[in-house]
């Protein structure tokens, strides 16, 4: 059985104070849901004041990126083991990173190697475009991205990190995928590329959450689905009401 994992996402939202305020908030209502990890991604400068927050509670906290290199004259970049007193999570290759930043498969496939080499879970974002899913490319393309991801991996690496399928077209624009939909995506162009690479046993292991307009009145109908194990949130990640969608992914 796949552990469910809901993480929450809060991109470039909150000042230091706030995200604190906000952890405080609602961290003893989530301490108590049991059956489901649980992750706090907040902007990199309110990390430790989270971290801090949290502790000894089951809560993770993760980062929303992490450069590959260990040190060195990378102006506005954090190193793995800057993150590591802090974090256990980190989210990689975000569709928002690659289209603003110019991320690519290969350095996304760097950064996976460097967080586990520091004991770090990767969350592994892929997605297709709309103008890509209209074309009928979302097959190809996702399960591109996912062995690119994965390149020189074993399947011991590939079974520690998570996958989150977050098709471009529906992150943020209230426009989500259907269970279906997503559900198929996760499956064939997801889990079967694990099975490639690594086996059915593998495949079986990983985890693998939906992202996209994920809501509270959307997030038990994702889960019912037997190949979405979780579901990283971005604005409804921001407000109390998280507490409830945490609820509703059990």
């Amino acid at each position: 059985m796949r552990t469910p994992i809901i993480a929450g996402n809060w991109k470039m939202n909150k000042t230091a104070a706030e995200s604190v305020a906000f952890a405080n908030e609602i961290k003893e209502a989530l301490n108590q849901i049991e059956g489901v990890d649980i992750v706090f991604c907040p902007p990199a400068i309110n990390i430790p004041g989270v971290a801090k927050a949290v502790q000894g509670t089951k809560i993770g906290v993760g980062a929303q990126n992490m450069y590959f290199e260990e040190k060195g004259a990378y102006t506005g970049e954090l190193a793995p083991n800057m993150i590591t007193p802090f974090c256990q999570y980190v989210i990689l290759g975000h569709s928002e990173r690659r289209a603003y930043f110019g991320e690519t498969d290969e350095g996304v496939n760097k950064k996976i190697k460097a967080a586990l080499a520091h004991n770090l879970t990767p969350i592994i974002c892929v997605g297709e475009s709309l103008e890509q899913n209209e074309a009928g490319e979302t097959q190809s393309f996702v399960s591109g991205q996912v062995k690119a991801a994965f390149a020189d991996l074993t399947a011991e690496q590939a079974t520690a990190c998570i996958i989150a399928y977050e098709p471009i077209w529906a992150i943020g624009t209230g426009k989500s995928a259907t269970v279906e939909q997503a559900g198929g995506i996760i499956k064939t162009a997801v889990r079967d590329a694990i099975a490639e690479l690594y086996g059915e046993a593998a495949a079986q292991a990983i985890r693998i959450q939906y992202g996209g307009s994920v809501t509270i009145e959307n997030i038990n109908a994702y889960m019912s689905h037997p190949d979405i194990d979780g579901a990283l949130v971005g604005g409804a990640s921001l407000k109390p009401g998280f507490v409830d969608l945490v609820k509703g992914a059990i």
